[in-house]
């Protein structure tokens, strides 16, 4: 059943960007401690929201139950499926980071959490999504690839 979050493959733009907030102080958070811990529950996270959906992502979870109640109605949507890309390249990401972290190379961690946390930030500061725009660039490629 369509959500105030999902509706239709469509998603509530502020739940994506909600959810970068919070990706933010996290990843923040492990790249100041080095916990690989902390980057693997964090890869979870984009685990659930790129291979379930963004309807049962913890962040969009916690979105649609606290936060957009507060928000009132949603007034501009946006597909899923180029932020559900960008939840999987994150993914990727804190694999790396964790699995630095975790295997006692902390270089290697803090590299890949870094470049995760400025693409979250990025995000959730200006709304400019980089995994949405590969997922995006990656649709034309092969559209001009098959035309």
């Amino acid at each position: 059943m369509p959500t105030a979050e999902t509706a239709g493959g469509q998603v509530d733009v502020r739940g994506p960007r909600f959810g970068a907030w919070v990706t933010t102080v996290v990843l923040a958070v492990a790249l100041v401690t080095g916990s690989g811990w902390l980057v693997a529950a964090q890869a979870v996270v984009f685990a659930v929201g790129a291979l379930a959906g963004l309807r049962y992502a913890p962040y969009g979870v916690l979105f649609r139950t606290l936060v957009a109640p507060r928000l009132g109605p949603v007034r501009e949507r946006e597909p899923e499926a180029p932020p559900r890309f960008a939840q999987l390249v994150g993914l990727l990401f804190a694999l790396v980071g964790a699995a630095g972290y975790l295997i006692g190379a902390p270089l290697v961690g803090a590299v890949a959490t870094g470049l995760a946390l400025v693409a979250a930030l990025l995000n959730a500061a200006t709304g400019f999504c980089l995994g949405c725009e590969l997922y995006l660039t990656v649709r034309r490629a092969q559209t001009a690839r098959t035309a």
